[in-house]
């Protein structure tokens, strides 16, 4: 009986405990959610107003009634382009070499701590980097091409971390069929492991997209512009962006320029979903694609 009583006491404190951290749990996401609401509705209290059609397609201005946001918005598609463009090949490429062809020792695992390590560096690091490699070192000067490869520096951990793991999640029996088969070991990850890891590996793209839109610390230390009253040309012209535009009215004292500063958020705001979406999107689609020829 004392073994029973002391069974059902232990029971019920292990009840009592997860029942403490569910609730502490659900409020922490309460907190997190209400901030976010209520950043968001100041935001569109404040920005609404300003976001039109004129706002959208005008050109800085001292005057913030005429003041645009096009140099910015072109900005950001240039470099979040250039960043898709230069990280994504690479650092698939570089997961795929280090899971499946690279020996495990001690250089490999160096390479893994390294890239690790490089996940937590400040971003105005990356910034500093790219300013004396790109900028100055290469002749790029500050440049859209100079954003573009200082923000895929910033997000090329993330990229080949996630292609790890995406690969990682393959079943093993999967590979083992292949080779079985008399596959060899480009087939393999090409027919099959590539395949079935796609959607972890847009996952990565997607976090990769949301953190290289929003960044202003590297970009304002490669150079960009504060104010810009025309469109870049080409991936040689001088830039800005939208996080520093909306940085630049932020700092002035002026109520209609914070306004300002509020629209321009929504655009940034629209613009990171309208790309994490279609990202959202194709890993969906492929998901049911594989969950068919599977199954």
């Amino acid at each position: 009986m004392k073994g029973q009583e002391r069974f059902q006491r232990s029971l019920l404190k292990k009840k009592v405990k997860e029942r403490i951290f569910f609730v502490l749990a659900a409020f922490a996401l309460l907190v997190s959610l209400l901030t976010l609401f209520v950043l968001l509705i100041d935001t569109l209290h404040d920005g609404l107003p300003r976001f039109n059609w004129k706002f959208l397609t005008g050109y800085p201005s001292r005057k913030a009634e005429q003041a645009g946001i096009l140099p910015a918005l072109v900005g950001s598609i240039y470099i979040t382009a250039l960043t898709i463009l230069f990280a994504i090949p690479i650092g698939v490429g570089t997961g795929i070499y280090l899971e499946e062809y690279a020996e495990k020792n001690r250089l490999s695992n160096t390479i893994e701590i390294s890239i690790s390590t490089l996940s937590g560096v400040p971003s105005i690091l990356y910034g500093m980097l790219g300013l004396e490699l790109f900028a100055r070192a290469l002749g790029f000067g500050r440049t859209v091409i100079t954003g573009g490869l200082t923000l895929a520096l910033l997000v090329l951990p993330i990229v080949i971390v996630t292609t790890r793991e995406s690969i990682r999640a393959v079943p093993p029996s999967l590979r083992e069929a292949a080779f079985a088969l008399g596959a060899t070991r480009w087939q393999v990850i090409k027919d099959h492991l590539l395949p079935v890891a796609f959607p972890g590996i847009l996952t990565g793209v997607i976090l990769t997209i949301s953190r290289a839109i929003g960044e202003a610390a590297p970009l304002i230390m490669v150079g960009a512009l504060t104010y810009i009253a025309f469109l870049p040309q080409g991936i040689t012209s001088p830039f800005t962006a939208l996080p520093i535009q909306i940085f630049n009215w932020v700092s002035r004292p002026q109520k209609a320029f914070q306004a300002n500063a509020a629209a321009g958020i929504i655009v940034l705001l629209i613009l990171t979903l309208a790309l994490n979406s279609l990202a959202i999107f194709l890993r969906n689609r492929y998901q049911k694609r594989m969950s068919s020829r599977v199954f």
